[in-house]
């Protein structure tokens, strides 16, 4: 499902700025503490998507609606696909969405605003123009980072108003329209629709998700678009020749732009780089 998860801001630090001992009185390292922010990042994710899916597994008998109208097992590509469009432009403040990989609903270059290319199997009259109305939030993992155009899509969010998060643990996809009906993908075939007070589950799911995660490319300060695009898709796991791949230019040009940043920011790690930019509100 594909319409289509920072940290919080801390006071400004350099890599060589004092860090303050442990309980052992020992210095923690600036990659040591970052590495462990991630690892409780990755737990607190796993266990709010387990919780969700366990909850969820309890209506999953098969397709149709259960006997309260409370869920619906929605099978077919196109039934999917159109369900989440009528969702979108039906919601009448809110949208809060997971985005993925492996898009196979709705293709990211399906939905790039102002793309004439739509598939002949699509179903007749979907938009992809953006809801007006309402406030979008949206996540997305680094899966959807590695997507064809998808920091081209990412870009249009962003130029359209919406407020965009990453973070690096993967996602299950969904849409929750106006906190009252949710869509939740639970394997590539199938989705589950959620109505009151069942989409309460969504919403405590994303805003979980939406606390932990960081925003795709702050604007503020003198980095260039191109290294804020690096740093981000760096930190999201991306090698080097997947995040050229996505910006259109080569491994090399990549890894240049790393080292230079790594000297502006007098570091001597990929790990120590990521640290410095969080710490300084670069991604």
């Amino acid at each position: 499902m594909s319409s289509d998860l920072g940290m919080p801001s801390r006071p400004t630090a350099g890599p060589d700025s004092p860090v303050p001992a442990g309980p052992s009185g020992a210095d923690r390292r600036p990659g040591s503490g970052l590495r462990s922010r991630f690892t409780d990042l990755q737990e607190d994710l796993r266990r709010a998507d387990a919780s969700l899916t366990r909850l969820l597994g309890q209506w999953e008998s098969g397709p149709g609606e259960d006997s309260d109208g409370l869920v619906t097992i929605r099978s077919r590509r196109e039934e999917q696909a159109r369900r989440l469009n009528e969702l979108e432009y039906g919601a009448r403040s809110s949208l809060l969405v997971f985005q993925s990989g492996s898009n196979t609903v709705a293709p990211v270059p399906t939905t790039l605003l102002g793309d004439a290319g739509r598939r002949e199997d699509e179903p007749d009259a979907l938009r992809y123009d953006g809801n007006p109305e309402a406030a979008y939030r949206v996540v997305v993992d680094r899966a959807f980072l590695s997507e064809p155009a998808a920091l081209r899509a990412l870009d249009e969010r962003l130029a359209a108003g919406h407020d965009v998060r990453v973070v690096d643990q993967p996602l299950i996809k969904l849409v929750v329209a106006d906190g009252e009906t949710a869509l939740v993908q639970l394997e590539p075939g199938r989705s589950m629709e959620l109505r009151a007070p069942l989409a309460l589950l969504a919403v405590e799911l994303f805003e979980s998700v939406w606390r932990r995660s960081r925003p795709y490319l702050r604007e503020d300060g003198d980095l260039s678009p191109m290294d804020r695009r690096i740093l981000q898709l760096m930190l999201s796991g991306l090698t080097d020749a997947a995040t050229a791949n996505q910006l259109g230019t080569s491994p090399r040009t990549v890894q240049r732009r790393v080292r230079a940043l790594m000297d502006l920011t007098s570091v001597t790690s990929r790990v120590q780089l990521g640290w410095y930019a969080m710490r300084n509100n670069w991604v």
